[in-house]
């Protein structure tokens, strides 16, 4: 699209209505030409015909949990079952929430389908929503059951030592409910599940809902079993290694087990495998090709968003069209990004952000 075709549909999406003389004006060229650059976008599918019937811009789904998160930092060595001196942290988070935050800091349009409670911290969450952009018009918004929270304990190399979740208004997402977000899951270029949802909410979609691309958080190893018979309706999965085991039923303790255990899920019917390995880095596999990619050195200030990074540039890797190992390396990149950042979500990740990252950690 030229930047020409992309101011005048900017002035069509803004009124519909318009002429091709008003067109014309606001622009400052001929009708004629006016004309010649609407056949243009009629060609090109961003008008679909008479009346400036425009093209629905392509966007990603989040079927997922919002939390608030309370997050403990030690200023030195985490002494368990003591006190420890620290600084302690609230933030926006839950799986779901955080996946579509970075898509949408990345700049893909999002449609995240929650719940959150009439409270304090539902509004906290509804209110960021929309002054970043993420579209929550369908969440489901309870006033008898109180927003998620999820209390985190980190050591002092910011990885995660304990954690407890109150998560219980997740259950109100049913069948019911989700019957009537089909037309806005199928419409989606891809829609993404974390396994905080009911399982049986989760088996519906994958059963019923056809027409898109379904991607996969496993969140945990306990949530992830939610979906162990269902593994085959993914096209896209992340597990960890723990996770992998749980549901292959393989150990994995060489690259030659990673292998077999992603050819597993492959002939299951998942299209893609990324197997996240930690300090070790990242196994993928799409039935053609393989490859261990090692990690680069990086400091850790949280690690608690590193995972929901990475899918959500897997995503955007997709949403673009990136090839396996483009799409792996750029969600590396976006995980140290988010490791580098003190809070669950790093808000200076973005396309440009990600690929400088890239360069500076030799991902490119």
């Amino acid at each position: 699209m030229t930047n020409r075709e992309e101011e005048l549909l900017e002035l069509i999406r803004r009124n519909p209505a318009i002429s091709q003389n008003e067109l014309a004006a606001a622009l400052g060229i001929t009708r004629s030409s006016v004309a010649v650059h609407i056949t243009n976008l009629i060609k090109k599918g961003y008008i679909l015909g008479k009346g400036y019937l425009l093209k629905q811009d392509d966007y990603v789904s989040v079927l997922g949990g919002c939390n608030m998160d309370i997050i403990g930092f030690p200023v030195q060595k985490l002494v368990l079952q003591d006190s420890n001196p620290g600084k302690v942290k609230m933030a926006l988070g839950g799986v779901g929430r955080n996946i579509a935050e970075n898509l949408v800091h990345l700049g893909v349009p999002t449609k995240l389908i929650s719940a959150v409670g009439e409270d304090i911290h539902g509004r906290r969450i509804m209110e960021h929503a929309n002054k970043i952009g993420l579209d929550m018009k369908h969440t489901l918004v309870l006033n008898q059951v109180p927003t998620s929270t999820y209390l985190a304990i980190l050591d002092e190399t910011g990885d995660m030592k304990a954690g407890i979740s109150q998560m219980e208004i997740l259950e109100e997402i049913t069948i019911d409910f989700i019957q009537n977000k089909k037309q806005i899951i199928e419409g989606s270029r891809l829609c993404i599940i974390d396994t905080n949802i009911p399982a049986d909410v989760i088996h519906y979609v994958l059963d019923n809902f056809k027409n898109t691309e379904f991607f996969l958080d496993t969140v945990s190893s306990a949530k992830a079993l939610k979906v162990k018979n269902k593994i085959g309706a993914f096209h896209t999965i992340k597990p960890n290694r723990i996770e992998a085991e749980l549901l292959s039923g393989i150990e994995i303790k060489s690259q030659k087990d990673m292998l077999k255990a992603a050819d597993y899920f492959l002939n299951q019917g998942v299209k893609r495998v990324f197997l996240s390995l930690g300090s070790e880095g990242v196994f993928y596999h799409d039935g053609k090709v393989h490859k261990l990619i090692p990690n680069p050195k990086v400091t850790v200030a949280n690690a608690t968003g590193a995972g929901d990074a990475f899918l959500a540039a897997l995503a955007y890797g997709r949403f673009h069209d990136y090839d396996i190992d483009e799409s792996a390396r750029f969600s590396m990149a976006a995980a140290i990004m988010a490791l580098n950042y003190e809070e669950t979500i790093n808000p200076n990740i973005s396309d440009e952000n990600v690929k400088k990252t890239m360069k500076e950690t030799g991902l490119c």
